[in-house]
C-alpha cells in the first residue's frame, strides 16, 4: 500500500475541509444520513457518504487515487 503524503499544512487540511464540507456537501448530504461518515477530496471537492469512515475512503479512493482526504463524522440531525 502506498503513502500519502499531506500536502498542506494541518490548518490548510481542516480549513479546506470545513469550507468545502459547508458550502458544497452538507445540504446534500445531511438528511437522511443519521450515523454516517463522509469523506471529502479537499482538493476536488469529490465526497462519498458511507457506513464508517474506511469504507467512504475506499469508494473515493477508487475514483481519486491521489485523494487528499476530509473527513465529517455524520451525527445528523432529528
Amino acid at each position: 500500500m502506498a503513502v500519502r503524503e499531506r500536502r498542506y499544512s494541518k490548518e490548510e487540511f481542516v480549513r479546506r475541509g470545513k469550507e468545502i464540507y459547508e458550502s458544497q456537501v452538507r445540504s446534500q448530504v445531511e438528511a437522511g444520513n443519521r450515523g454516517r461518515i463522509v469523506a471529502i477530496d479537499i482538493e476536488t471537492g469529490a465526497f462519498e457518504v458511507a457506513k464508517d469512515s474506511l469504507t467512504a475512503s475506499d469508494i473515493l479512493l477508487a475514483r481519486y487515487p491521489d485523494a487528499q482526504i476530509w473527513f465529517v463524522g455524520f451525527i445528523g440531525r432529528i
